[in-house]
């Protein structure tokens, strides 16, 4: 299990290279307040003194931090030199001298055996991003340590947590620090290293309060204790290291820091380390063997290695399924254009066929939301357009004193003896002529739908359309401009339809009641009802005489004789003769007949009109428009022009497929036996 350690190092290194963070490997994050002994702590670990130091906030950007375990010089200078008499499980570094040294991704190709010049370097990378009063930044900074002397870690120091701003820090530092902690710590396969001074109570540590809040359970934290020396004379942190004031499902590990004295005086962490021993054994001799930087630095790459045994199952699928997405990403990208003339037919052509095919039905992606296409056409041609059509009252905005006057202004100073035809032409016109407006209103919609269709072919059929945008909105001009040339020809043919309707009255339609029929069917509807009348009136008669006489016999024979208030005179209206609501009812139902045999063939016909020189012709001429304004030399080049998006959208992707790629590789040479 020694080997998943630098096993995860190598991951990390991969995903740096891509400046992204779509794996969350597992790591060890280190938080604790301003000054609580972080950066002490880290370097009792490595037994270097690498970090910068000062009074005030000094961490300022995020420190990741890899420690490598390597062979000393001796066994490296045999392993270069083919002796493999030694274990060979320590990567070999023959080329370098030196016994420790360090690296900087920032700093490609550049090795540093002087742990000054590290310190130095994180400094002024620092203070690059930050500027050199106290600001802050969330990019990170990545070291790598190798040395015999350490065990394999993946820490990341990250900046102390502050509550009033200093220099040119903002006013919401706090929250800023709050913001960059939590987005380390909430990795769910991180461990978090929370860094508490003794000379402080427990129970306030904002470390172990911010590791709650994304840690409820303990599973994943590890306290530490520091300055175990500073506390007041007469005290102790027994209970603390313990456990009884705050558990610590990891537990917590108490450790001895170098003072602002030893640091001065250039003590050094050997040295340190065997003093902190010294004063662990005097004052918590129970603890000794449990306490203490390099129990922490043991203790540190046991958890570790064994989060990553648990994390790696997920790890490996999480590789695979994102390897499968940024592969179909990248396929919609496509190929950079090499040959734009057969790239431009290309995508003509496809165009041109989704297109047809979305007005036949028969297209590769079907919506479900709405409909669209062929489907839609359908829909205003049966359910819009022919509802619309039914709607119509054959008799609306006739009435009886129209039909009365146009009878008589066609009869002219003589009495007529039959309905005049005329009458009938002029009135059944003026109600044919209604369904002009409704024809035109369907037109229109069918045209609408073929516009949008543009944006719903080039959406989700042509993905290659998509990378062109010059070529998208050209292709949009064109097929815009070729139904716009079709909309007033089809307009035309709508208003010939009605005109033709309107230019002939055929009144020996099979399916057309003459007037003669239409009179005989009026008269015996009238006969019938007059002698319905008759009865009724003769019944309403009795009754009233019955009723009558019973009231004459009861009443006083002082009073006068009953008043009928019906009798009273009444205002003056125009009655229609039998005759007139004989010729007027006539003419309704001829009207009536006539009108609804227009419509029947209206609604027949529009629909062919607006497919024949419309919907049929741009499904014929499409392809052929197309390429007849589009293929053009000059235009070639400007056309296919891709988006400075898609471009590095393109890059983007091929670059983290290969990181993944990278990563698959790594994972599947770490073998199942050496992990169990």
């Amino acid at each position: 299990m020694e080997a998943l350690i630098p096993f995860i190092n190598r991951l990390q290194e991969v995903f740096l290279t891509v400046g992204a963070e779509v794996i969350q490997l597992p790591q060890i994050v280190v938080v604790g307040s301003q000054s609580s002994g972080k950066s002490s702590v880290l370097e009792s670990i490595v037994g270097r003194d690498f970090l910068p130091r000062g009074s005030g906030i000094v961490t300022r950007r995020p420190l990741v931090l890899q420690l490598v375990n390597v062979a000393p010089p001796e066994e490296r200078r045999r392993t270069g030199n083919g002796d493999k008499t030694k274990s060979d499980s320590k990567t070999s570094y023959p080329g370098i001298k030196a016994e420790e040294w360090g690296t900087f991704l920032h700093c490609k190709n550049k090795i540093f055996t002087d742990f000054v010049e590290i310190r130095q370097e994180i400094q002024s990378e620092t203070d690059r991003s930050t500027g050199a009063n106290k600001g802050i930044s969330p990019e990170p900074i990545h070291l790598k340590i190798f040395s015999p002397h350490v065990l394999n870690l993946t820490l990341v120091d990250l900046p102390g947590i502050t509550k009033v701003p200093v220099g040119d820090q903002p006013d919401d530092i706090e929250q800023q620090v709050r913001e960059m902690i939590l987005s380390y710590i909430s990795n769910p396969n991180s461990l978090i290293l929370s860094v508490t001074a003794a000379n402080t109570d427990l129970a306030t540590s904002e470390a172990l309060k911010l590791a709650r809040e994304v840690d409820p359970e303990g599973r994943r934290t590890l306290a530490v204790v520091t300055k175990l020396d500073l506390m007041d004379a007469g005290t102790d942190a027994m209970d603390v290291l313990m456990g009884r004031v705050i558990p610590v499902k990891l537990g917590i590990i108490g450790v001895v820091n170098r003072s602002q004295h030893d640091i001065n005086t250039q003590k050094s962490l050997a040295q340190a380390l065997q003093d902190e021993q010294d004063f662990l054994k005097r004052h918590y001799p129970s603890l000794a063997s449990r306490s203490g930087a390099r129990y922490l630095a043991r203790t540190l790459n046991r958890l570790l290695m064994h989060h990553i045994r648990d994390c790696l199952p997920e790890l490996k699928t999480r590789v695979t399924v994102l390897s499968a997405q940024y592969q179909g990403l990248l396929s919609s990208y496509g190929q950079p254009v090499e040959d734009h003339s057969a790239t431009l037919l290309q995508i003509v052509t496809k165009f041109a066929s989704e297109y047809c095919n979305t007005i036949e039905g028969t297209a590769r992606h079907i919506t479900t939301s709405e409909l669209c296409g062929g489907a839609r056409i359908c829909y205003i041609f049966h359910e819009t357009f022919g509802r619309t059509l039914k709607s119509i009252d054959p008799l609306s905005g006739l009435t009886t004193l129209d039909i009365l006057t146009a009878i008589r202004n066609a009869t002219g100073p003589r009495p007529a003896l039959f309905v005049p035809e005329v009458s009938f032409e002029l009135l059944v016109k003026r109600q044919i002529k209604r369904l002009e407006e409704p024809s035109l209103r369907c037109v229109e919609l069918v045209h609408e739908e073929l516009q949008k269709m543009i944006q719903h072919c080039s959406s989700y059929s042509t993905q290659e359309l998509l990378r062109f945008p010059k070529l998208h909105d050209s292709i949009a001009e064109v097929v815009t401009k070729l139904l716009r040339k079709r909309l007033p020809i089809t307009n035309e043919m709508v208003h010939h339809l009605v005109a033709i309707e309107l230019a002939y009255i055929n009144t020996k339609h099979p399916d057309f009641m003459d007037a003669a029929q239409v009179s005989a069917a009026v008269n015996s509807a009238q006969a019938e009802a007059v002698q319905d009348s008759g009865r009724r009136w003769k019944s309403d008669r009795a009754a009233e005489e019955k009723a009558s006489e019973e009231k004459t016999a009861f009443s006083s024979p002082s009073r006068g004789p009953a008043v009928n208030l019906l009798d009273a005179p009444v205002p003056v209206s125009r009655r229609l003769t039998p005759r007139e609501q004989l010729d007027c009812e006539v003419i309704q139902q001829l009207i009536k007949s006539y009108f609804l045999i227009v419509r029947k063939r209206i609604q027949d016909s529009v629909p062919k009109t607006v497919m024949h020189f419309l919907v049929n012709f741009v499904k014929e001429h499409l392809q052929s428009e197309l390429v007849g304004r589009l293929y053009r030399s000059p235009l070639l080049q400007e056309l296919l022009t891709e988006s400075a998006d898609t471009a590095q959208q393109r890059k983007e992707a091929a670059s983290m497929l290969e990181a993944l790629q990278k990563a698959s590789n790594i994972i599947s040479e770490t073998r199942e036996t050496q992990l169990w």
